[in-house]
């Protein structure tokens, strides 16, 4: 597999995992180059499709700057709130089930965010 196949596959990976968060959707406001996702139209990540294949993900200000001092490869948001948002390598060697509790976390932060109405319809699902 060459290296473009191999950042293809991780990009479709993530599209898919942002993708199956419950009532989830996939925008590009910010042109071709970044992949948003979005429940009820607050945004809990976005992708960026150029090398190297990042995603910025919500987290809570205190555990973001633990990841931030734990992870070479997770530093403040790109153009986004630096208190809030992490942006993290996608190519670097980190642990799918530990990126994929950030996406959770990130989901969920934004979920908690919104009415409780339509939390209650999201059934408090990761």
């Amino acid at each position: 597999m060459t290296h473009n196949n191999q950042a293809a596959d991780r990009l479709d990976y993530w599209r898919q995992r942002c993708l199956a968060k419950l009532g989830s959707s996939e925008e590009t406001p910010f042109g071709p180059d970044v992949l948003v996702y979005k429940i009820a139209g607050k945004m809990f990540a976005s992708l960026s499709v150029n090398t190297p294949l990042t995603i910025n993900l919500k987290c809570d200000p205190q555990e973001a700057m633990i990841l931030r001092a734990s992870f070479a490869a997770v530093i403040p948001g790109y153009h986004m709130n630096k208190k809030h948002w992490n942006t993290i390598d996608l190519s670097a060697e980190l642990d799918e089930d530990l990126l994929a509790g950030w996406l959770d976390d990130s989901y969920d932060l934004v979920v908690k965010g919104l009415p409780k109405a339509l939390q209650a319809r999201l059934g408090g699902q990761s």
